[in-house]
């Protein structure tokens, strides 16, 4: 997860939601990405679907059941298709999202994927507070 908060303070540096993402298999980190919207002006450019993109590439296949994705809020109801489809083993999350995240939406990962949530939530919250309290202050 501190990998993925990394990812989300570089996002935050440049004008991005600070959403941060990590892929390991076994041991190793084989991919991480934060979001890229607004530099990429790609709506789908979320950092669970580039950090899923690498991870596949890495593996040199479209399933990755043996991998593990940790990002720092929980994915979008886009991030969690992409999720499903690619059958990951199992999805860790800083903290939830009341609004948008697929869980309000009422939409399930795979069966087979484990999902954890609340891992250094607090950073993770705290982080996404402090992007959106800068921007209500400081409109251009």
């Amino acid at each position: 997860m501190k990998i993925a908060i990394e990812e989300a303070l570089i996002a935050f540096h440049n004008d991005e939601v600070p959403i941060g993402a990590a892929i390991t298999y076994g041991n190793k980190v084989i991919a991480r990405a934060h979001n890229l919207t607004e530099t990429l002006n790609n709506i789908t450019a979320h950092a669970e679907m580039l950090v899923l993109n690498l991870a596949s590439d890495y593996m040199g296949k479209k399933y990755i059941q043996e991998c593990t994705l940790y990002v720092t809020m929980e994915p979008c109801v886009m991030c969690a298709g992409a999720l499903f489809f690619s059958q990951i083993g199992r999805v860790v999350c800083g903290t939830l999202s009341y609004k948008r995240g697929f869980l309000c939406k009422g939409i399930g990962l795979h069966p087979k994927t484990k999902f954890l949530s609340g891992i250094m939530k607090n950073q993770c919250k705290n982080l996404l507070k402090e992007f959106f309290s800068f921007k209500r202050v400081f409109k251009f």
